[in-house]
């Protein structure tokens, strides 16, 4: 019976799951295309390019949307299954509401997993072609005239960090650069520059100051060339606070213990990466809170209002810690997993409540 009862279960989710990814994707890829659209016809670009751009996003969406999408399609499976009497024959046959929920938090951990890898390599993987797009194809004319500022990257063994930039020129100011030992596990040296200037052949540094992390030796450089191969143009769409963020999880912590032992202030990396994961298990905070708000009332419509103003909330309490621990107020992952802890003992306290009436 509790293999069955499981098939049924999981067989309504993802149902409801593919409904409502399917209804929120659709919605997000309208929003961006009336936004972006006459930039793509403006820069003479065909069919297939804007297709593959949109497409392209479809992953990075997924990745967005999934926890609300989780909630949105728990509770109504739920709602459904009180207002049709089910939870209450399940109940009669021995199964109680502790039971019920314990199925759908281990099913929620088994979705986070997976949110965690898809978002991290697809939606990664996504972005970086959907920008890549924006970049060379649709804004290229802009470029001459685009600034651009505090922006991080990587380039193989270098990590790269500047304060502002003019992309038509390829020139800009304040640069640090980071370089890695070959095997990437150490920091060989960096360097500070006033100036400094991309080229096809490298990147060129102006009274550049050279710190050797082996012997601490600090040299000036009046003209410094680093074989830095990234295009400056590509960061004419960068956000003006890029930064290594949106780097996968692997990646961006390899990158935080380098510049912990450069000495360089890590907590807004640091948030970002306890952020990605707080943010994939927050499919699991939203069953807890699925189950929590069907269990006040049978009005479906009610529980789905309920629903989206808590994910408004959650959103917002995501932001607000984000940035406390990325300005150093809270630690990184204190900010990055306030709203996950603060949403889950909310709801955690209304189901034991409810566990203990039945």
């Amino acid at each position: 019976m509790l293999k069955q009862l499981s098939r049924y279960l999981l067989k309504n989710n993802v149902f409801l799951m593919v409904m409502c990814m399917g209804v929120g994707v659709v919605i997000y890829l309208l929003s961006d295309m009336f936004d972006r659209l006459d930039d793509f016809i403006g820069a003479g670009l065909g069919p297939k390019i804007i297709l593959i751009y949109f497409l392209a996003k479809i992953p990075l969406i997924i990745s967005q949307i999934m926890p609300a999408v989780f909630l949105i399609a728990l509770t109504v499976q739920l709602s459904l299954m009180e207002r049709s009497r089910e939870l209450l024959a399940l109940q009669t046959g021995g199964i109680s509401y502790g039971k019920l929920a314990s199925f759908f938090v281990v099913y929620a951990i088994l979705w986070s997993l997976f949110q965690l890898g898809f978002s991290q390599y697809f939606g990664v993987l996504g972005e970086q072609t959907s920008s890549r797009i924006w970049a060379e194809d649709v804004r290229d004319r802009k470029i001459a005239r685009d600034i651009v500022s505090r922006v991080w990257f990587r380039d193989d063994r270098y990590i790269v960090f500047f304060g502002a930039a003019n992309v038509g020129r390829g020139e800009g100011d304040d640069i640090t650069v980071w370089q890695l030992s070959e095997d990437h596990g150490s920091l060989v040296w960096m360097a500070r520059a006033p100036h400094f200037k991309a080229g096809r052949n490298g990147w060129t540094l102006y009274e550049a100051e050279k710190v050797s992390t082996g012997s601490f030796e600090t040299v000036v450089v009046p003209s410094m060339h680093v074989n830095i191969a990234q295009d400056m143009r590509a960061f004419a769409v960068a956000d003006p606070s890029a930064k290594p963020s949106e780097l996968p999880v692997w990646q961006l912590y390899s990158a935080i213990k380098v510049l912990e032992k450069s000495g360089s202030n890590v907590e807004d990396l640091k948030t970002a990466f306890w952020g990605k994961w707080s943010y994939a298990f927050s499919i699991l905070t939203m069953s807890l809170l699925a189950l929590a708000v069907s269990s006040y009332r049978r009005n479906i419509y009610v529980n789905i209002t309920v629903s989206l103003v808590v994910t408004f909330a959650f959103y917002g309490m995501m932001v607000m810690g984000s940035t406390l621990g990325s300005k150093g107020f809270v630690p990184p992952v204190m900010g990055a997993w306030a709203a996950n802890l603060a949403m889950m003992l909310a709801a955690v306290s209304r189901l034991v409540w409810v566990n203990s009436k039945h």
